[in-house]
C-alpha cells in the first residue's frame, strides 16, 4: 500500500515535470530514461526529501497509508501457514542467535503462562495424573538408573563442587558450623 502511494506521487512528478520541462525545439520530448534520471534526482535533493516527508505527515495520507487490520491478520496467517512460511521460520530457527533472541524475548511470557497454569486446579490435577502414571515413573526410574544420566549427574555435581561461589558458600557454612561447635562446647565445659 505504502509503494502505491510512493508511486502515485513519483508519478504526479513525473507529470508536472515534464509538462513544465522547457525543451530546446518546443517539441523535443524527453524520452523514459531521461525522465526517470531526473526524477531520482530531484528526490535525492533535500527539497525532495523534504516535500515526501511532507506528503507522508499530512492526516489524510496516514489514513489512506495505514493497513486495515483485517487485511494484516489475513497475511499473517496465510504466511505463517503457508509452506513457505514453515520453511522461513525453520530456517530462522536453525540460527542460534535468532534462536536465543526470540528465546529471551518470550521468556517473561512463557513464565507468566507457567505461573498462570500452575494455579489453574484443571491443570494441577492433569500435571498429579501425569506423574502418578505407572509408565511414567518406570520410565523416570529407567533413567535416572542409566549410565549416561549418573554421568551427567557426576559432571554436574563436579562443576557445582569446582565452582568458586559454590566454594565460598561451603567455607562459610563450615566456618557457622565450627564457630557453633565451639561455642557450644565452651558452655558444656562451664557446666560440667
Amino acid at each position: 500500500m505504502r509503494n502505491k502511494t510512493v508511486l502515485l506521487l513519483i508519478g504526479l512528478l513525473v507529470i508536472a515535470i515534464t509538462g513544465c520541462a522547457q525543451t530546446e525545439a518546443g517539441s523535443k520530448e524527453l524520452d523514459y530514461e531521461e525522465t526517470k534520471k531526473m526524477v531520482v534526482d530531484i528526490l535525492k535533493t533535500d527539497d525532495g526529501k523534504k516535500a515526501l516527508q511532507e506528503v507522508m505527515g499530512d492526516d489524510g495520507m496516514k489514513e489512506k497509508l495505514v493497513m486495515d487490520q483485517a487485511v494484516v491478520s489475513t497475511t499473517i496467517q496465510e504466511t505463517l501457514t503457508s509452506e513457505k512460511g514453515a520453511e522461513f521460520w525453520k530456517k530462522q530457527f536453525e540460527d542460534p542467535k535468532f534462536a536465543e533472541a526470540f528465546a529471551k524475548g518470550m521468556q517473561s511470557e512463557h513464565e507468566k503462562l507457567i505461573k498462570s497454569l500452575m494455579k489453574d486446579p484443571e491443570y494441577q490435577g492433569m500435571m498429579i495424573e501425569l506423574l502418578k502414571d505407572p509408565e511414567l515413573t518406570k520410565e523416570v526410574t529407567a533413567l535416572m538408573k542409566s549410565k549416561e544420566y549418573r554421568e551427567h549427574l557426576q559432571k554436574v555435581m563436579t562443576e557445582t563442587f569446582e565452582s568458586p561461589l559454590y566454594k565460598a558458600k561451603i567455607e562459610d557454612i563450615l566456618l557457622k558450623a565450627a564457630t557453633e561447635k565451639g561455642s557450644g562446647e565452651g558452655e558444656k565445659k562451664e557446666e560440667e
